[in-house]
C-alpha cells in the first residue's frame, strides 16, 4: 500500500524525470554546493591562514592559472556529479515504489 505522498512522487517524476536529465537543470542541483566550495577555497588561499601558499602565489604568477583551472575543474565536477547522484537517487526511489506498487 502507497501513502499519498508516494503516489504524488510517482506521478511527478513519470511527468519530469526526462526534463530532469537535463544539463540546464542538472546545473541548478550542484551549482550552489560547487560554489560555496570554490569560496571556501579562495577565502582559505588568500586569508593569510597559510602564509606559504600567499607567498608562493605572489612568487609564482603561473599558479594563479592553475588554481584558476583547478577550481573550474572542481565546480564541474561537483555540478556533474551532484545532479547525477540526485537523478539516480530519484529514479531508484521511483523504481522501487512502482516495484512495490505491482506487488499490491
Amino acid at each position: 500500500m502507497l501513502t499519498e505522498q508516494d503516489e504524488e512522487f510517482i506521478r511527478y517524476w513519470q511527468e519530469n524525470r526526462l526534463r530532469k536529465k537535463r544539463v540546464s537543470k542538472q546545473l541548478s542541483v550542484g551549482l550552489p554546493f560547487a560554489v560555496f566550495m570554490v569560496l571556501a577555497i579562495f577565502i582559505t588561499v588568500f586569508s593569510d591562514w597559510y602564509t606559504r601558499a600567499v607567498a608562493t602565489l605572489q612568487l609564482d604568477g603561473r599558479l594563479v592559472l592553475t588554481l584558476l583551472v583547478a577550481i573550474i575543474l572542481i565546480v564541474i565536477f561537483i555540478v556533474v556529479f551532484s545532479a547525477r547522484h540526485q537523478w539516480d537517487m530519484n529514479e531508484q526511489h521511483y523504481k522501487e515504489l512502482l516495484a512495490k506498487k505491482d506487488q499490491v
